[in-house]
């Protein structure tokens, strides 16, 4: 089973949209929540290379955002690294 780890905010409407994703499939994921946490915001650009939330790493591997994990499930390549 893949480790996920998801970078979020409480008012952000993307981040509402991944998690329903991931709730969707039925997969387990870790939500680290960065509100007014400027150390582990900068924790999350160090391994996630991006600025905005959500940042999701999927088995240490950033995969960007809500519209990536979308475009990751749309292309039919999601399920397979949930699997790893």
């Amino acid at each position: 089973m893949a480790t996920i780890d998801i970078y979020t905010k409480g008012y952000c409407p993307f981040c509402v949209r991944a998690k329903h994703l991931l709730d969707k499939l039925d997969v387990d994921y870790n939500e680290i929540p960065i509100d007014g946490d400027s150390e582990l915001r900068q924790k999350m650009i160090e391994l996630a290379g991006g600025h905005t939330v959500p940042q999701i790493i999927i088995n240490g591997q950033p995969i960007g955002g809500c519209d990536d994990l979308y475009a990751l499930h749309a292309a039919g390549d999601l399920e397979p690294m949930l699997e790893q």
